[in-house]
């Protein structure tokens, strides 16, 4: 999915450099003017994620649990479903990858309807409908689509920085662009109109994400940037110089599997909470500042 949304942003970028200003005429939007190929780009990856997601038509539809060995039927024939077990992300996958191929162990299943252990992962509910058994792959075609989006949105914070020098210039850029999403994001899920779904990758999830996304980015400029706290930051400067060593040490959760093994009584009391408060981020920033010292990097 990273690779996908960097490859399409980067691909209207590239292709859209003669065609921009040097320089910005004056006005707030006048930076969308200057990189509309990039937000009619998200436009159309959007409109093509909502067009589908809302008519797309989906049949009833069959599997069979390999685990189990049993078959499962699930009654559907609608559309504009948002829930996990009609929605058309799934059906897009299941028809075009195969449901084999998608993922096995799905967030569905840490659902109430599913488990009894809910919001935990645990046994099956003998009442449990069949889509509960059903593979269901997070990071899919049609939603992967949608994070497109979330592309075009983190571009142009990097516009208004490379644009814009005055800090309070960047800060309006970005703030105002920032709490708009994240007002646009609880209007949509608290009306119940498109509720915040990571799953289906929504336009609530695009907007709550990117929108907190700026509010962060923007309160660290202003204590590094603005106040010139750096020193105390460091650390996060070093894990950025090896990203892609701490991605990969994260997402294979190396750490993690190590800290998760030790617990207090039972298994179920796992150091899991202490690992993310105090060993995750201490541990990588001092992974990190060592390779810094060291001046060794991971890179491509």
């Amino acid at each position: 999915r990273i690779a996908l949304v960097y490859f399409v942003v980067a691909l209207i970028e590239t292709l859209t450099t003669k065609r921009r200003p040097l320089v910005l005429s004056p006005g707030h939007l006048s930076i969308f003017t200057a990189y509309r190929w990039q937000w009619i780009g998200g436009f159309i990856a959007f409109s093509f994620y909502m067009i589908t997601t809302y008519s797309l038509y989906i049949p009833d539809w069959s599997f069979i649990n390999h685990k189990e060995g049993k078959a499962y039927t699930v009654k559907c024939g609608m559309r504009g479903h948002l829930g996990p077990a009609c929605n058309a992300v799934g059906y897009v996958d299941r028809e075009i990858l195969g449901i084999n191929h998608l993922y096995k162990s799905p967030a569905w299943q840490h659902l109430k309807a599913c488990t009894l252990s809910s919001p935990r992962s645990g046994p099956f509910r003998e009442d449990a409908p069949g889509w509960c058994h059903a593979n269901f792959e997070p990071e899919g075609l049609l939603s992967s689509i949608s994070a497109i989006l979330s592309g075009t949105i983190g571009i142009h914070y990097g516009h208004v920085l490379m644009h814009f020098k005055g800090h309070s210039q960047r800060l309006k850029q970005w703030l105002s662009m920032a709490i708009g999403l994240l007002v646009l994001a609880f209007l949509l899920h608290f009306s119940h109109a498109i509720p915040i779904n990571k799953q289906l990758y929504n336009i609530s999830y695009v907007c709550l994400t990117a929108g907190a996304a700026g509010v962060v980015f923007s309160g660290f400029y202003i204590l590094i940037d603005v106040w010139g706290l750096r020193t105390p930051f460091l650390f996060l400067e070093w894990i950025g110089m090896n990203s892609m060593l701490i991605f990969v040490l994260g997402a294979q959760g190396i750490l993690a599997a190590f800290i998760n093994g030790w617990y207090y009584n039972n298994p179920n009391k796992t150091l899991a909470l202490l690992y993310v408060i105090f060993a995750e981020i201490t541990f990588y920033g001092v992974l990190a500042g060592i390779l810094h010292k060291l001046g060794m990097y991971w890179k491509l």
